[in-house]
């Protein structure tokens, strides 16, 4: 029997877009919380607009994919995500006033729900269950190697150019265009079928939930729990800044994060095809639960890249992996409606995670913020350690 090849052609474009596309991303991300809470954006406001453009991502996310599913159509949607992305960078380059900011980082989001269903459902369409950790690891892996380059290339600008961020918002539309352009060489395999063309309605996908099964149900409760303690990466940067570190520092540890990640998402999704999913997600957060109770204690440079190293090995088995175990328990022909309404759900969940650090940050403490997300974290852990499953 001829052993199926796991990195195809369709898996490696789709890794690289997601690389291109980050590399636009990232030159961004880590710097806007600095940028906005620079012209009086407190933490609360901060949580506010990143939750905000998650829960916009993520309704589209939920809905996209029912739409994906619906009309047997993949790139289209791929597609249309990464342009509609590489125009909200674009409009950041011209305004970078709050409001525009919200309104640019609301239409990349959107981009992302587009996308994110569909192109999830082709990567797991290219593989056998057996291999789905490893494909999305992979996956996950460029993504992250992207935003490592990315905001490699931002702490080098802002190094000979401080503060001019309308110029580095700009040239990260580049890469973000030529995401978009390798999407169009993109082939996917199923033919649509045309009486299945039916565009569905605005909350159908939401439907989804009525009819999936009860193993797939349980994991999104439990994925959905872990989102409501884990806020934006935003506050991680931020905590640093607060602790007093310099802002080259802050990056150059993300830079850093961003390696380590990129490094292992491969390996762990290997070894979570190898020692099964459910292991290696609780390894996963135990990892988390240290990396944010060090967090609070970054006053030095060493603590602060320390804890970012151990979040790194968390992030490692996170994403990719939450995916690949949720593919494996939904129909074949709705992979993006189940993806999509998961994706969804997971991005309206940390809209009131960042709106609630937010408030713990503001009212209380940095502290409070991040002993609180490792006590629910905890409590994850020990749902996931008492979940039965095959996988």
């Amino acid at each position: 029997m001829k052993k199926q090849k796991v990195l195809t052609r369709t898996v490696i474009l789709l890794s690289t877009v997601s690389l291109f596309n980050d590399i636009g991303s990232e030159m961004i991300l880590p710097i806007l919380p600095v940028y906005l809470s620079s012209i009086g954006f407190v933490a609360l406001y901060i949580g506010i607009l990143e939750g905000l453009a998650e829960a916009v991502s993520g309704f589209s996310k939920a809905y996209f994919g029912k739409v994906s599913d619906n009309f047997h159509n993949r790139v289209g949607f791929v597609r249309l995500g990464y342009a509609m992305s590489a125009v909200g960078k674009s409009m950041m380059a011209i305004f970078t006033f709050p409001f525009w900011v919200l309104l640019s980082r609301t239409l990349d989001r959107l981009g992302k729900g587009v996308r994110t269903g569909a192109r999830d459902a082709l990567l797991a369409d290219e593989s056998q269950s057996q291999h789905r950790g490893k494909i999305f690891g992979f996956n996950k892996a460029m993504d992250t190697a992207g935003a490592a380059i990315g905001t490699f290339i931002a702490i080098i600008y802002l190094y000979f150019f401080p503060t001019d961020y309308k110029t580095l918002f700009f040239i990260a539309f580049i890469p973000a265009l030529i995401a978009v352009g390798i999407t169009w060489i993109v082939k996917e395999n199923k033919k649509i079928d045309v009486e299945k063309k039916t565009t569905p309605g605005i909350f159908s996908s939401f439907g989804y939930w009525k009819k999936a099964s009860p193993i797939y149900k349980k994991l999104v409760i439990g994925f959905l729990l872990f989102a409501l303690f884990n806020s934006s990466d935003a506050f991680i940067i931020l905590i640093g800044k607060h602790n007093g570190l310099s802002d080259t520092i802050v990056l150059s540890a993300y830079i850093f994060y961003n390696i380590v990640f990129a490094l292992l998402a491969f390996p762990f999704g290997h070894l979570a095809d190898k020692i099964g999913i459910k292991f290696t997600t609780l390894i996963g957060i135990v990892f988390f639960c240290i990396a944010y109770f060090i967090f609070p204690k970054t006053n030095s440079t060493v603590f602060y890249f320390i804890a970012f190293f151990i979040y790194a090995f968390y992030a490692a088995t996170s994403d990719g992996i939450s995916k690949a175990w949720i593919s494996k328990n939904c129909n074949t022909d709705e992979k993006a409606t189940a993806l999509g309404f998961y994706s969804g759900m997971q991005s309206l969940v940390i809209l009131s995670a960042n709106i609630l650090a937010g408030l713990l940050w503001t009212k209380f403490s940095p502290e409070v913020l991040f002993y609180t997300s490792t006590l629910g974290s905890v409590v994850v852990a020990l749902y996931f350690l008492l979940f039965r499953s095959d996988n």
